[in-house]
């Protein structure tokens, strides 16, 4: 994987936006690959085609580039609200592939692959209607929370200009790829509980200690009246997924 951008492909193009544009598509173009199956390229897609931007050539899987050049912070800006959600709910979301690159050396910094059955309703945020001397007024556009997507639901593909080998990033899409199984209308509560039980920052907790996240769940998810016994259901998940094990009653560990 080379981490310089393509500056010759932006010859022609005035604005900067374009330019950065076309050089990280060239870039993915050539040096990104498939992290749910052994291709080793991607092809781009047709010009306009809505939020897919590469297409595996063997097993079809969607990706959505969004390039930056700052730090991936905590939140990334995405497109409208509505679309969004129902996209998420219909599991038509493609994978997100989020690109860092700096202004100065035109090199790629960091890149982070959010596999599309990482993000739940609780991750995707409404931002501002906008003004009603917009040109568009009213329009809600939305922002991906990454604190809201599990830990293992980012991956490092590069780190701090530090390539990380291809086998790595495809195991650890291989760990999540369970999140799949789950039904899109369910995945929501899978993955607030998982991102909270990984923020304990334990190898080993209790009943209790997940107990301690109830009103933070019952706030991302008011629709649930029994908020503990949905934890406990979404514990039995993440057992049978293959992330826990339950050691006695009340204590769990991660496998």
């Amino acid at each position: 994987m080379i981490l310089s951008l393509p500056t010759k492909v932006a010859q022609g193009y005035k604005s900067a936006s374009q330019k950065a544009r076309v050089m990280t598509e060239a870039w993915a173009l050539t040096n990104m690959y498939c992290p749910a199956c052994i291709s080793n390229r991607l092809k781009g897609t047709p010009t306009g085609t809505e939020a897919i931007d590469f297409v595996c050539p063997r097993c079809d899987s969607n990706f959505q580039l969004k390039a930056m050049s700052k730090t991936i912070g905590r939140k990334i800006l995405d497109a409208g609200y509505d679309a969004m959600m129902r996209a998420m709910l219909e599991d038509r979301l493609p994978n997100f592939v989020l690109l860092s690159y700096c202004r100065h050396t035109l090199a790629v910094n960091d890149l982070v692959l959010i596999p599309r059955f990482c993000l739940g309703s609780s991750a995707i945020e409404a931002r501002k209607p906008l003004r009603s001397t917009a040109r568009r007024a009213g329009w809600v556009g939305c922002n991906i929370v990454l604190d809201l997507v599990p830990p293992e639901g980012r991956i490092r593909v590069v780190r701090s200009g530090i390539v990380v080998p291809r086998t790595s990033v495809r195991k650890a899409f291989q760990r999540v790829k369970p999140l799949g199984e789950v039904s899109s209308k369910k995945r929501g509560w899978t993955l607030d509980v998982l991102t909270s039980l990984r923020s304990l920052e334990k190898q080993e907790f209790t009943l209790g200690e997940v107990y301690s996240f109830e009103d933070i769940l019952a706030r991302r998810h008011p629709e649930n009246r029994h908020v503990r016994a949905k934890i406990r259901q979404q514990l039995q998940m993440l057992r049978d997924l293959g992330y826990l094990r339950f050691i006695e009653r009340g204590r769990y560990a991660w496998v």
